[in-house]
């Protein structure tokens, strides 16, 4: 026998040696409404298929979780892959990136698809879903499952699988349908309670769950510029011929880093190039833009895209001048607070909108004003003795969590403003049907620059980063296409860059605290990568933001 600490109930009980997850959950009792769906097993998450030889601490986690519901979609996404492997042998599908509260995913037929190619996909899957089919996990030699990949013709998970370096790697089947995930999957069909599937542009939206209320679907939000600028970056990684991490490590191997880190970086300074000139030719149409506004999630590279972005602006003959949202917070004592009775910083609130925006007012109408300067150590907004006027070549750039949000400057005309949402959004997949979330792109880059700037260890930084989601939720995504343009701050390359500076930083998180979890799962996923040395990287890269030597000051 041995012994299991149910962290749900935080009781201890005896089981038999090699008994499943899913028995152990039966034999506490419980009884989870959206569960369970995984497992974490001494702090890593576990399919509820697996078996436990030793004393273990486990905790179940069902749908209202991030990582039940990563399970649940890639389980979902297997299916659908299964439905489209029965109904169109020499048919295709890839899962791209999620959008609209769904996944975007594209069907490559000898056609286009229409209508009742989606009904018959949905049908299909309702009937594999009916059918309760077992999702079964083998393990063996790296080669071997190598080669059973390669003779379906799956060359995206033969690249991605040769080059991970690993000795033995498993994939999973459902009935005589085999695939490879990143993760943990339900024990079988039946678990997958909610979705849908519907048209979306010249691809498929797959419709999931919605995580705070797993009862009912995600209600789809209308994304389109987003779907433009994901939909640009994965031509060009076509263009280059990396489509997946396993093109990439490839690519490396054969010598072609330096080049495609040069070419990333281009492709970059040629679109901030050419927001500036349309910044510009505004002004030429004589429609001159007075303020430009950023926004965009945390860890995007704002700062340094505003910068770089100022640079450009000045090659135009225009004279950049940032303005600091910080300095118009009320004092720390009208700051509104959140939920839990804490200040809330991140809330639009937490300005001053009157005195701000009869700031601004007053420099588009060619006024002189003194600018304020919030005092962080007594929290007591104060005037800085600094006079700013807005001459004719003048724009003023505003960057800021809530720069997107109509409620911020609602007096100032729309033709004055020019609003640029930026955001990393990691178009290289790790293979066809496994997308790499950007929030994990986001999620590294923090991590990697609260240690090294602010003095915070991995383990803080993942504790925070619901918190720090949820505001997103909240004051950024909602406006997100407001913009007049998107940028996309993720670098092919990055990940591979990333994995040096992240890995002995993730490994400092001991595996008796909660978020050991998060960052085992970020190691093993950078165990994809090849790795890569940053010396290639130029000093005004948006990646030097987060590891250091760039030419721009902070």
């Amino acid at each position: 026998m041995l012994q299991i600490y149910c962290k749900n109930i935080n009781k201890s009980k005896c089981f038999p040696i090699g008994i499943t997850l899913l028995d152990i959950y039966s034999g506490f009792g419980l009884n989870m409404p959206y569960g369970p769906v995984s497992a974490k097993v001494n702090n890593k998450v576990e399919s509820l298929t697996f078996r436990v030889y030793n004393n273990k601490d486990v905790e179940f986690l069902d749908l209202c979780s991030s990582s039940g519901m990563r399970t649940y979609v890639r389980s979902l996404f297997f299916v659908l892959y299964k439905a489209v492997e029965d109904l169109y042998p020499n048919g295709n599908i890839v899962l791209e990136h999620p959008i609209s509260k769904g996944y975007y995913c594209q069907l490559k037929l000898d056609r286009s698809i229409g209508l009742d190619d989606v009904q018959r996909i949905k049908q299909r899957m309702k009937e594999i879903i009916a059918e309760d089919l077992p999702f079964e996990r083998f393990e063996k030699h790296t080669d071997e499952v190598v080669e059973l990949f390669r003779q379906k013709g799956m060359n995206d998970k033969v690249q991605l699988l040769e080059t991970s370096g690993n000795l033995y790697s498993y994939y999973y089947t459902l009935g005589d349908t085999i695939d490879y995930y990143y993760g943990s999957l339900l024990p079988s069909t039946g678990y997958l309670h909610l979705f849908d599937l519907v048209k979306y542009y010249d691809g498929l939206l797959l419709q999931v769950p919605n995580r705070s209320n797993p009862s009912k679907l995600e209600e789809m939000l209308k994304q389109e510029k987003m779907l433009e600028v994901l939909k640009e970056h994965r031509q060009w990684n076509q263009i280059l011929g990396i489509g997946t991490v396993g093109d990439f490590n490839k690519a490396c191997n054969a010598g072609y880093a330096t080049e495609l880190i040069n070419v990333s970086e281009a492709l970059q300074e040629k679109r901030i190039s050419q927001i500036a000139d349309e910044i510009y030719h505004r002004g030429q149409k004589g429609h001159p833009v007075k303020l430009i506004l950023i926004s965009g999630p945390s860890s995007s590279g704002k700062t340094t895209f505003s910068k770089r972005l100022s640079v450009q602006l000045m090659a135009n003959g225009l004279k950049p001048y940032p303005v600091s949202l910080d300095d118009y917070f009320v004092n720390r004592v009208d700051t509104p607070k959140d939920e839990n009775g804490n200040y809330d910083y991140e809330s639009l609130y937490a300005l001053d909108l009157d005195f701000f925006n009869q700031q601004l007012q007053a420099l588009l109408n060619g006024e002189e004003v003194e600018l304020p300067r919030f005092n962080f150590n007594t929290g007591i907004r104060e005037m800085s003795g600094q006079r700013l006027k807005v001459d004719d070549n003048m724009i003023l750039i505003l960057e800021g969590i809530h720069a997107l949000n109509p409620e911020l400057t609602p007096h100032i005309p729309a033709e004055s403003k020019f609003k640029i949402y930026v955001s990393a959004l990691t178009t290289i997949l790790l293979d066809n049907h496994n997308y790499i979330p950007t929030t994990d792109n986001r999620l590294l880059r923090r991590i990697i620059r609260d240690y090294k700037y602010r003095g915070y260890s991995a383990e803080e930084t993942i504790s925070r980063w619901p918190s720090v989601r949820a505001g997103e939720e909240k004051w950024i995504f909602p406006f997100q296409e407001n913009a007049d343009v998107m940028f996309n701050s993720a670098l092919l390359f990055e990940l591979a860059i990333i994995k040096d500076y992240a890995e002995p930083i993730l490994r400092k998180v001991p595996n008796n605290r909660p978020e050991y979890s998060e960052a085992y799962r970020l190691r093993k996923f950078l165990e994809y990568f090849i790795p890569l040395q940053d010396k290639e990287l130029p000093p005004t890269s948006l990646l030097r933001e987060f590891l250091g030597g760039s030419s721009f000051r902070y």
